[in-house]
């Protein structure tokens, strides 16, 4: 059930605490590598589940706001891609590369938040 405890984002966050607190100091060489692979995979599934919907959200808005239609993510972002090809979003340059660049920075911030506090 979803309001039960621990929910889902408790239990994956227990899965990594364990595996970081106790299974990777304690291994080395191949597994400590996979355990410390398995840890960063645990990290991005807890903000995804914790901040992807909205990242979804926005993406989606932007999309439709670019395209001027309706659709899904993946509707549009296949249009956006036709579009493209097609050079018909040019007169919308500035609006597709903040478009694009907030959608990357989104990514990144699933996958290794520690880059973008590096880069600035």
């Amino acid at each position: 059930m979803p309001t039960d405890r621990p929910n889902a984002a408790e239990l994956v966050e227990a899965v990594r605490e364990f595996l970081e607190d106790h299974v990777a100091p304690n291994v080395d060489g191949q597994l400590a590598f996979h355990a410390r692979v398995a840890i960063n995979a645990l990290a991005i599934v807890e903000r995804t589940m914790g901040q992807g919907d909205a990242m979804d959200d926005a993406e989606l808005e932007r999309l439709k706001n670019l395209l001027h239609r309706d659709g899904n993510l993946a509707e549009l972002n296949a249009a956006l891609c036709r579009a493209i090809r097609a050079g018909e979003i040019d007169g919308q340059r500035e609006a597709l590369l903040a478009h694009l660049r907030r959608t990357a920075e989104d990514k990144i911030a699933l996958a290794n938040p520690r880059y973008l506090v590096k880069r600035g």
